[in-house]
């Protein structure tokens, strides 16, 4: 069996370094050459091999071999949710359900942009995080900025945002499930912990989309939104995480604050309304009455959505637990003390499938046509092809960094700043997500050794572990996967790396 080398280099410093190539590798083709995600993780995947082999002496048939069981499962447990998440949306537009939708919420609330920021970008966008997650919330959230106004680039970086502090509990709390496995932290420690993280986070996130849309200005004349915004999230994420566990805190807090804000803008709305464009100029004088039918209508796919993916895959869900190991890889971790393995399994009932079962449902129940259903899914390609490549390479990269011990190398590194890794542990968090586009992957590399080192420096057992949930969230803007599937449906399709750089802290 491979032992992962501790320090292959002979120099600490240089390990880490080296063990940073990877992302270096991934920011320069993303952000500086703007590359295609597509193109950059195929390249970021070469490079971490030619890394891994030679330095860490990773056996080149099990590396090989490392690199395809994290594709399979990069598209089977990621790539298989975004695909049918995006024909959902595809369907509705081609059904007309969308406009509808964005109709009501215009009318019963406001054409403020700071507002709609708030309300889609925050509250909405965390329902389609607690239910699909991956960079879904951008996909659907910023096509309803732009019919409001917004430039696609403004509604693109808005819905990344606000997509942050929901991350660690999105697809049914998928990320804490992950950290409490691979950790031994019982479940409901760990859904506490990063609940009580979140929540902190949550309260300040709102404040952050207004000055992002309109500046100190926007600060000033919406303040109220944003406290309603955050501290309804927060009323409804924080009792489930702490008492409930991971599955519905998203759920609960979007739902909560949506509604809640509703009503809140039934009685106060700014003085000064902040538009952007004709578009948005037009659509507020399009005062049309919506009958019991229309609101049902319009919030019925996502209804259908709520309750078929909560069944499906909640700890409540009658399907069997139906799982083949098809392919593993070991190594000995020396960092760890311990054999890690890398593993794809066969499992029919994954979450992609429940939502691939939502899009029937809802397809039949608003009644569209054979057409609408070809279309649909015609669409789906022509947007998703990237990104299921992407979701192939990026999480084959993120399998050989934990597989040949770089992802070690670089927490152990890391660790030996003493105290200070309190600070490091987020970082770690970020690095996990930026390379594998996902919270739960990072979690999964990273989740074992953040409670080792805390245990080793005498700290609470869940805070580094937690620490580096939210970092995760951190790095999720600029993950190529996530954008890669946020982008699915605007014009920035295969262009990911101008929206990664946008993303970027200063731009």
């Amino acid at each position: 069996m491979f032992t992962q080398p501790l320090n292959p280099t002979g120099n600490i410093v240089l390990t880490a370094l080296a063990a940073l190539i990877p992302i270096i590798v991934l920011l320069i083709l993303l952000a500086g050459l703007r590359m295609s995600a597509w193109l950059a993780t195929l390249i970021g995947s070469i490079v971490t091999i030619l890394v891994a082999i030679p330095i860490w002496h990773s056996p080149p048939v099990e590396t090989i071999e490392a690199w395809i069981i994290g594709a399979l499962v990069g598209f089977w447990y990621i790539t298989w949710i975004t695909i049918w998440g995006v024909t959902i949306y595809n369907t509705l537009v081609l059904t007309g359900k969308f406009d509808v939708f964005r109709e009501w919420v215009v009318a019963n609330a406001t054409n403020d942009a700071r507002v709609q920021a708030i309300l889609l970008a925050w509250s909405f966008g965390a329902l389609m995080e607690g239910l699909v997650g991956f960079g879904y919330p951008w996909a659907i959230v910023s096509p309803l900025l732009v019919a409001l106004g917004y430039d696609w680039i403004k509604a693109i970086q808005t819905s990344a945002l606000a997509n942050n502090a929901p991350v660690s509990f999105g697809a049914l709390g998928t990320p804490v499930i992950a950290l409490a496995l691979v950790t031994g932290i019982p479940l409901m420690t760990m859904s506490a912990a990063v609940g009580r993280v979140v929540a902190l986070l949550a309260v300040f996130v709102p404040f952050m989309l207004l000055i992002i849309v309109d500046g100190t200005r926007g600060l000033k004349d919406a303040w109220p939104v944003a406290l309603i915004g955050g501290l309804g999230y927060v009323a409804g994420q924080f009792p489930v995480s702490n008492y409930l566990g991971p599955y519905l805190p998203d759920i609960a807090g979007s739902l909560v604050s949506f509604f809640i804000l509703m009503v809140f803008l039934k009685v106060w709305r700014p003085r000064r309304i902040v538009t952007f464009g004709t578009q948005a100029a037009n659509s507020s004088g399009q005062q049309r009455k919506f009958t019991t039918k229309d609101v049902v209508m319009a919030w019925l796919p996502f209804i259908i959505l709520i309750i078929v993916v909560t069944l499906w895959t909640g700890p409540w869900s009658p399907l069997p637990r139906f799982v083949i190991t098809t392919l593993v890889v070991k190594a000995y971790s020396t960092v760890l003390h311990k054999v890690i393995a890398v593993v794809f399994e066969v499992n029919p009932f994954v979450a992609g499938t429940s939502i691939f079962v939502s899009w029937l449902i809802i397809w039949a129940v608003l009644g569209a046509s054979p057409k609408v259903f070809i279309e649909s899914l015609r669409r789906t390609w022509h947007q998703m092809w990237g990104a299921i490549l992407t979701g192939f390479f990026v999480v084959g990269l993120a399998y050989v960094f934990n597989y040949s011990g770089m992802a070690y190398s670089l927490a152990y590194a890391s660790s030996l700043v003493g105290l200070a890794f309190i600070v490091i542990s987020p970082f770690l968090g970020f690095i996990g997500a930026a390379l594998s586009g996902s919270n739960t992957a990072s979690n999964t590399l990273f989740g074992a050794l953040q409670a080792t080192v805390g245990k080793l420096l005498g700290l609470p057992v869940p805070l580094l572990p937690a620490s580096n949930s939210v970092g995760a969230e951190l790095g999720k803007p600029v993950a190529p996967q996530t954008v890669s599937v946020g982008v699915s449906t605007t014009p920035y399709v295969r262009r990911e790396g101008i929206v990664v750089r946008k993303n970027l802290p200063g731009q």
